[in-house]
This record gives C-alpha cells, sequence and structure tokens, in this order.
C-alpha cells in the first residue's frame, strides 16, 4: 500500500486574514452622545443665567424721552462695612463721611432683607425705573455680589407674590 499525502497537505496554507475592525457604529454612538451633550448643556445654561449689562458711555439714540420724568440713577456698592446705597432721591438715606447705608449684621454679614425693604420702597416711588449699577470691593466674595443682585431683582415671598424690582443690572467699578 502506498502511502499519499492529502491535497490539503500539499497545497501551501495562506495565512487567514484578520477581519478589518468596523469602527462605524462605535462614530455613530460617539456622535450621538456629543450631540446629546451640547444640547443638554445649552438647556442648562439658561437656567443661571442673569441679565447683566456692560457700562456704556455717552447717550443712548433716541434717549431725548420724556424730560419730566425723575430719574433714580440708583446705584449699590458692596463694601467691607455694608452695603452703600445712592440715587437721586430723597428716599434714599444720606450717610456722612462713606458711612455704609446699610451696615453690616452682627454677626458680619450683609444685610440683604434690609436691603430688599429699601428697594421696595424706592420701587413705590419710582415705578417706572428698572436700572441699577451694582459695585462691589475686589475683596467682596462672588456669592455676595450674586445676593445683592437677587435682592436688587425681587421682593422677597413665594413665587405668585413675587414681584420685579431693578432687573436691569449693570456691574460697575470702584
Amino acid at each position: 500500500m502506498a502511502f499519499h499525502y492529502s491535497r490539503r497537505k500539499l497545497k501551501p496554507r495562506e495565512e487567514e486574514e484578520a477581519g478589518e475592525l468596523n469602527i462605524v457604529p462605535y462614530l455613530d454612538i460617539l456622535m450621538n452622545l456629543i450631540i446629546f451633550m451640547l444640547l443638554s448643556i445649552t438647556g442648562l445654561t439658561a437656567f443661571g443665567a442673569l441679565n447683566v449689562n456692560a457700562p456704556s458711555y455717552g447717550a443712548a439714540a433716541g434717549a431725548g424721552g420724556d424730560a419730566d420724568a425723575r430719574k433714580l440713577n440708583l446705584s449699590v456698592l458692596i463694601s467691607q462695612k455694608g452695603l452703600i446705597v445712592r440715587g437721586d432721591s430723597a428716599e434714599i438715606p444720606v450717610t456722612e463721611g462713606g458711612a455704609p447705608t446699610l451696615p453690616l449684621r452682627a454677626d458680619g454679614t450683609q444685610d440683604f432683607a434690609a436691603l430688599n425693604a429699601q428697594m421696595v420702597k424706592l420701587k413705590a416711588a419710582f415705578p417706572q425705573e428698572t436700572k441699577v449699577i451694582v459695585a462691589a470691593d475686589p475683596d467682596i466674595p462672588y456669592e455676595a455680589l450674586i445676593q445683592t443682585m437677587d435682592a436688587l431683582r425681587e421682593t422677597t415671598g413665594t413665587v405668585a407674590e413675587r414681584k420685579l424690582l431693578f432687573p436691569d443690572v449693570t456691574l460697575g467699578v470702584l
């Protein structure tokens, strides 16, 4: 009996090619996640947005307006000693020598409730006024600036009871 090699063994065997990695489904998932995150971020930024205007120089176009309307020119300065409220109104108490209008409380914090109460009185005297200039010392924490803007923007109370006071905030420097 003769010994024969099979044809499979005589034929040189080619190496099997490894299949290429298909990354198209991975890229599809990645693109969907990126689009989802971008849309989520833009939707969430609206919740934390505050309307703050940069100071403007010069008269605005068409600023002639009503000459009889009283202007308040309200400004609130945040210092280490307390809150200083200034404006062109008799309702704003005048302090001597740069003393704060609303000094710090006994525990050393700003009195935002008193500021809000004073803004309610000013809004009653100037119902059409919406602008306020806020300036702060460089050492004032950011949280105090935000709480000051909150006290200036609307009254306290439940959501149904709240009313706008001075929502147009312009940031200034001391």
